[in-house]
């Protein structure tokens, strides 16, 4: 089947999934108001200065395993300021990005063929602006979250809203370098002017408030009084015994449950970054912060967030310093949140400037509503360049470890930033990671970690260096392997045997699969038919794709009769995936518009700020389709939308069909 002309912005591309499993494709630096820094701008106190705790490593590509979604790798602090003016120059340059995007991946290389629908494609704008892809989790309840209350619970046990202010500028980052064990037995004093017990008591608070680990006392030195903040982790700190009636003064309510949850509305952000961001505001590691399942990062989405004693008005405190975020809708539970837990996400997504048909677009919707989608695993599981992540995986699990440490710094085509082309060259001409760490001003990607794991181990101990990269980030490229074979043998599976049951597949009762029987096929409906990813405990087909999997994999000098590795992380259990997806709770409406700037939906915090909802005109320059839908976890929006405009969604086929987009 043709596909041709589905349009999207510069990195609009990215339509992440409904997902509890992924991890998203670039680690930006927050984009945070300057007014955070300095008091008094629109009311926003000096009070959000970011610690510089160190981020956990996240992966520059793809879309991570199902492995722990909190693990951090040991990373140095050596990079903020990421690009020079030149670089910044170099990776705004539209036609470089064009040229660059000339070797990314096409649907066909990772498998991606077949439609199920018998509809004829159009063309439209897919993500032109970040409120046109809006993502709401379902909870395990079946709720839908929405971000509609910013109160904070009152709790008699908060400090006063003056913890925030009292402080200077000044003061906190000399509290913030004690804090940071920048140097454990030094003390900060801060004189309290105008001194009364009321006065020294909020100094307290607000010390204990906003630099968790560090103690203090009032002491007088030369008549006056001074607040005097020191480690609690010093000698005079550990020298001294705890007891009943000196307590460590800033212990949790026992009435209060340990977890407050909230809902986090963001912007242009993945879940891990957006930790990672909210951890640095709150001077915390961000293993303390707990979720369901990892939201796009190229849209607005919604979802729940549970994080360990910290309190709500800490939290609501950071809506007045943060850009693309929003926290709201606060309660003190017992648990914290687990990966997985959520029943999937709501969909609202704008396609703008359509080209088909009112007809078209009902028998595309029709049919996305009753047949479904096939459930591929999306673009943005293998990576944006000409070293997709599923090679790497395949060389995990070859156990060809050279090939891994090549594939992942070798010089590469496609988009990336300046410093890391710089570094990659550093590698092909020295083969010294030392060398080639120094052209990195970012540490933190997967190429930074290599590098050093490279100079601590040595060349002869790749694995050992591989292994510093976070666990998730690893099992990142083996899950990419598992989905190319996934994709590919679905795609053949549909080829051969079309959209109905046939003896020989397989369904799951229960969590066990177990073969149609040839008088049993009138029981079941193709969305009742799975198809395994490879692995050691999965059984496969009984019919002639069970043969295609054993040669793909033979093509690639694996085993599938041994899928255990050497390296236990690396050894592969699989799983099964239905091969039909049908969206829950579809609807649907073409509106006209002539505006291209307009916002053609309204988001939760449109709604708390009283925006009407847009009004559209009869008629109009251009079309946009709005459709609403909800999908189950690990299921890809992205594969949905491709179902309905019949369109290869790639970023290196939007570039070839429609260039302007860059601009």
């Amino acid at each position: 089947m043709e596909t041709t002309g589905m349009s999207l912005k510069r990195g609009c591309v990215v339509v992440e999934d409904s997902d509890s499993v992924a991890p998203a494709e670039e680690t930006k630096k927050p984009k945070i108001a300057e007014c955070c820094l300095t008091k008094g701008q629109d009311g926003v106190e000096d009070d959000c200065v970011p610690s510089s705790e160190n981020e956990p490593g996240l992966p520059e590509a793809g879309v991570a395993g199902k492995g722990d979604k909190n693990s951090s790798a040991e990373v140095e602090e050596e990079e903020e300021d990421g690009l020079s003016e030149e670089e910044e120059k170099e990776e705004e340059e539209p036609e470089s990005f064009a040229d660059m995007m000339k070797h990314g991946l096409t649907e066909l290389d990772v498998g991606i063929t077949k439609f199920v629908s018998s509809h004829q494609g159009f063309s439209g704008i897919l993500k032109e602006r970040y409120s046109d892809f809006v993502v709401h989790e379902i909870g395990k309840d079946g709720r839908i979250s929405h971000l509609d209350d910013l109160s904070v619970p009152v709790d008699e046990e908060d400090p006063s809203e003056d913890v925030f202010t009292i402080l200077t500028a000044e003061e906190k980052q000399q509290l913030e370098e004690l804090q940071l064990f920048k140097n454990k037995e030094t003390s900060v004093a801060i004189e309290v002017i105008e001194d009364t017990k009321e006065k020294r008591t909020a100094i307290h608070q607000a010390i204990k408030a906003l630099f968790p680990g560090l103690e203090t006392k009032t002491e007088d030195r030369e008549g006056k009084k001074y607040v005097v903040a020191y480690h609690a982790a010093g000698k005079k700190a550990l020298a001294k015994v705890r007891t009943a009636a000196d307590p460590r003064k800033h212990s949790w309510p026992k009435s209060r449950g340990s977890y407050c949850h909230f809902v986090l509305y963001k912007k242009n952000k993945d879940t891990m970054d957006a930790i990672n961001v909210l951890s640095k505001y709150l001077r915390v590691k961000p293993n303390i912060f707990s979720y369901m399942g990892t939201k796009d990062k190229r849209a607005i989405t919604v979802q729940e967030i549970a994080v360990l004693k910290i309190s709500a008005q800490r939290l609501a405190h950071l809506n007045k310093c943060l850009m693309n975020f929003k926290l709201g809708n606060f309660s003190y539970q017992k648990t914290p949140l687990k990966l997985g837990e959520l029943q999937g996400n709501h969909f609202t997504v704008v396609l703008r400037n359509i080209t088909g048909t009112d007809e078209q677009v009902q028998q595309a919707m029709n049919s996305l509503k009753e047949i479904g989608f096939i459930n591929y695993y999306g673009m943005q599981r293998f990576g944006t360049t000409s070293v997709p992540t599923y090679q790497v995986g395949r060389a995990i699990l070859q156990n060809s470890w050279t090939e891994v440490m090549d594939l992942i710094l070798k010089p590469r085509s496609g988009a990336e930033k300046g410093y890391l082309v710089k570094c990659r060259e550093e590698w092909a001409k020295t083969k010294d990671p030392d060398a080639a760490l120094k052209k990195l001003p970012v540490k933190r990607g997967v190429e930074g970690q290599l590098l050093r794991g490279l100079s601590r181990y040595g060349m002869k101990n790749i694995v050992s260096a591989f292994g510093i990269i976070p666990r998730n980030n690893r099992l990142m490229y083996i899950h990419s392997y598992q989905s190319y074979v996934w994709n590919n043998m679905v795609s053949k599976r549909i080829e051969d045997y079309g959209l109905k049951p046939v003896p020989g597949d397989l369904v799951l009762k229960g969590a066990t699969a177990t073969y149609i029987e040839e008088d049993d096929v009138h029981n079941y409906s193709i969305h009742d038919v799975v198809m395994p990813l490879p692995g050691f405990d999965v059984i496969y087909p009984k019919h002639k794709i069970s043969e295609a999997y054993r040669e793909m994999l033979t093509a690639d000098n694996l085993d599938i009769d041994n899928m255990r590795h050497k390296i236990r992380d690396y050894s592969l259990s699989g799983a099964y995936r239905k091969i039909i997806i049908r969206p829950q709770n579809v609807s649907w409406e073409v509106v006209a518009y002539d505006d291209p700037k307009i916002p053609l939906l309204n988001t939760d915090v449109d709604k708390l700020e009283g925006k009407p909802p847009p009004v559209f005109a009869s008629e109009g320059k251009y079309r946009a389709l709005k459709m609403d839908f909800s999908l189950p976890p690990s299921t890809y929006a992205t594969m949905a939308i491709r179902e309905v405009l019949k369109r290869d969604t790639s970023i290196k086929k939007q570039t070839q069909l429609n260039t302007t987009w860059l601009r």
